[in-house]
């Protein structure tokens, strides 16, 4: 038997663009109701961003004790209990896990259906024995990572994100397939936990970034011991004695005990019934406008499952932009021109707004570039973790367009950016905040300085000086 049940607004994925349209419907006075056949939180709680900054913290507690010498402490020679790190891992999930638990969403007024949801017409789904039938519905199932279909890859066990943090052992040799932010982070991660780690990528690593502050995270990686393969070209994998190997097209063989995959994601469309809500989709996900609609105007898509960008953050936001436009009737559209990524590796790394190679080919030999080290910054000297620094593009006017931040708590100070992105400021603005002495975030107020001393300590100035002075 199937019951029928009408709401206000029906919300399929319990990840995090999910949950924010649920709870932020439910707290509003919409009748609400959420489908999640998964974990509740979906895979940032689970299997992304909770777990993944988790391992980096122990990682990062490795290279402390490792690299404490240098402050004259001495510390005893460093051990990596990997199952208690995994157990640290997983009582990070346990403790935010509340947050995101249906029992929490009932409490705010969400009807919580665990099961998995599927459109049988233009205006209602069913699931878990129920018909539902809303004035609007959101669709937030998220994304799944790829496996390429490279020959041998279904012989051998993978790790993706969704299985990397189950491992009872320490991977003695980590092989990963991608030079994304994940591979990334991970390389570093396992390398300073006491894996050996080989990193393969298609093309440049971290391809979006600033290649000058890339250069930095490659040469970091190298000092750790990390193998990085960019330009691979991978032939075959092949299962081996106790682990697997990478073949690439040049011949080599790269052995392992532990294959990572993290070559990007693809949306869960999959039993959806996309085509029975006549709702438009392709292989990046679902199509949608600039306020998140479907080709159904009654049906909104956002998150993962909509393709780039995939980031919690930018899946929060896009929520508000549909609460905006579902509950309240307001033509709110996205913008993501202040939208920033961090890549959590060390040193960190953080952008905002265009690079400049972005900005140079939509405004061309207009743009302007300014830049300040973290080596001129007495905390980063009292903390010796001066690698890095700031890089700053700007239009003729000085008006800001983008922030490239590398180097210690880079997406900590990437913020200030991007409100002045936001606010469409001009660089000039900074030069009048007062940042505490010494602070990390001494270094944007330093960009400022940097773009207006020239200009500042001119002829012109000078002489405007040794004038007023002669008059008295």
């Amino acid at each position: 038997m199937t019951s029928r049940l009408e709401c206000d607004i029906c919300v399929v994925g319990a990840g995090a663009a999910g949950l924010s349209v649920a709870v932020g419907a439910a707290q509003l006075g919409a009748r609400t109701v959420l489908f999640e056949k998964g974990a509740m939180g979906g895979d940032c709680l689970n299997y992304g961003c909770v777990p993944s900054k988790a391992l980096l913290a122990a990682a990062q507690a490795a290279r402390t004790i490792a690299d404490a010498g240098q402050f004259g402490v001495r510390s005893t020679p460093l051990e990596v209990d990997f199952a208690a790190v995994m157990a640290h891992v997983h009582e990070v999930i346990a403790q935010i896990a509340p947050h995101d638990s249906a029992e929490r969403l009932e409490r705010l007024g969400v009807r919580v259906i665990r099961a998995e949801a599927t459109f049988t017409g233009p205006r209602e789904l069913a699931g878990g024995g129920l018909s539902v039938r809303a004035k609007r519905f959101v669709i937030a199932a998220g994304s799944s990572a790829i496996i390429p279909a490279v020959p041998g890859v279904e012989s051998v066990p993978v790790l993706t994100n969704e299985n990397l943090f189950t491992l009872p052992e320490r991977p003695r040799h980590l092989l990963i397939v991608g030079g994304g932010p994940i591979g990334v982070e991970m390389a570093q991660a396992f390398a300073r936990l006491g894996s050996a780690v080989s990193v393969f990528q298609r093309g440049p690593l971290l391809p979006h970034d600033e290649p000058e502050h890339v250069d930095l995270v490659r040469e970091q990686l190298a000092a750790e011991g990390v193998t990085v393969t960019e330009g691979a070209q991978i032939e075959q994998i092949l299962r081996i004695d106790g682990g697997v190997a990478v073949r690439e097209a040049t011949g080599r063989d790269t052995t392992g005990s532990h294959l990572l995959v993290a070559a990007g994601r693809r949306p869960r469309l999959a039993g959806l019934g996309l085509e029975r809500a006549g709702i438009v989709f392709g292989s990046e996900g679902i199509t949608v406008d600039a306020r998140l609609r479907t080709s159904n105007p009654r049906v909104y898509a956002l998150g993962d499952i909509t393709g780039p960008p995939r980031f919690t953050h930018s899946a929060a936001y896009q929520a508000g932009i549909v609460i905006r436009n579902a509950l309240f009737r307001l033509p709110a559209k996205v913008d993501y021109r202040a939208l920033p990524w961090v890549t959590y590796c060390d040193p960190e790394l953080a952008q905002v707004g265009l690079t400049e190679a972005r900005a140079r080919e939509r405004f061309g030999t207009a743009v302007q570039v300014v830049r300040a080290n973290f080596a001129d910054n007495d905390r980063a000297r009292a903390e010796r973790r001066t690698t890095g620094g700031i890089k700053v593009v700007l239009d003729r006017r000085g008006t800001i367009l983008g922030a490239g931040i590398i180097g210690a708590h880079a997406g900590e100070l990437i913020g200030l950016w991007g409100l002045a992105i936001t606010s469409r400021s001009r660089l000039s603005a900074l030069t009048g905040v007062t940042f505490p002495y010494p602070t990390l975030g001494e270094i944007s107020k330093a960009a400022a300085g940097a773009y207006y001393a020239p200009q500042l300590f001119s002829r012109w100035p000078k002489r405007l000086v040794r004038l007023l002075l002669a008059l008295g």
